[in-house]
């Protein structure tokens, strides 16, 4: 007599989550059925129930990294506040995720990245894009919106890339720049404070 199936309406959740764990540990180079199905602790046919190929795992595996900072700006009170100070908020924001557990981070970058040779993974790294400036839409325009995202990005790869910290003041005056359409002297206004000049790499500051 057969066994009957086990009930486990979560089990697909499960086997996205070991991925990421997967992946954080060994790279996207170490990402199987098999592994995920052992991190899992699950059968490896369940694996390649719920994702036929390694691709639709790794799109369902972005999809669950990419929520991250978008959520962490939908939830923004600061944000949303038209009385707020969008730069200071943004680089704070940004400051926050960065600086929390950089093992994730630079997991979600990976992830990110990974798209540049998996095209299946190009729409949704895009979605990333699509959500940061639909969290901006209500404060500023399309294309402003668009360069602010591209600056975040490169100042969190170049913090990774790098190794460095997070330089949050400058992220900021840079943001403010944007904002305020790249006039220096309105970006003072905008940012709420003086733009110094520095010498450091962008968003990086030398650990001391």
């Amino acid at each position: 007599m057969a066994r009957p199936r086990r009930h486990d309406p979560e089990r697909r959740e499960r086997i996205v989550d070991a991925a990421l764990r997967v992946v954080g540990r060994a790279g996207i180079g170490g990402l199987s059925h098999r592994t995920v199905a052992a991190e899992a602790d699950v059968p490896l046919g369940s694996t390649t129930y719920h994702f036929a190929s390694l691709d639709e795992l790794l799109v369902a595996a972005l999809r669950r990294a990419n929520d991250n900072f978008g959520r962490a700006l939908r939830e923004s009170p600061e944000l949303a506040d038209p009385g707020h100070d969008l730069a200071t908020a943004l680089a704070r924001l940004t400051g926050e995720w960065i600086g929390g557990e950089r093992t994730g981070v630079e997991l979600e970058y990976e992830l990110y990245l990974a798209a540049l040779r998996r095209p299946a993974l190009r729409p949704v790294a895009a979605e990333w894009a699509e959500d940061v400036a639909a969290c901006l839409a209500p404060r500023t325009d399309p294309a402003t919106a668009r360069a602010v995202i591209a600056l975040l990005d490169g100042i969190c790869l170049q913090v990774l890339l790098t190794d460095g910290s997070y330089d949050e003041e400058y992220a900021r005056e840079m943001l403010g720049r944007i904002l305020a359409g790249g006039s220096p002297a309105t970006a003072e206004r905008s940012a709420e404070g003086p733009v110094r000049a520095s010498s450091e790499t962008p968003g990086t500051r030398p650990d001391t």
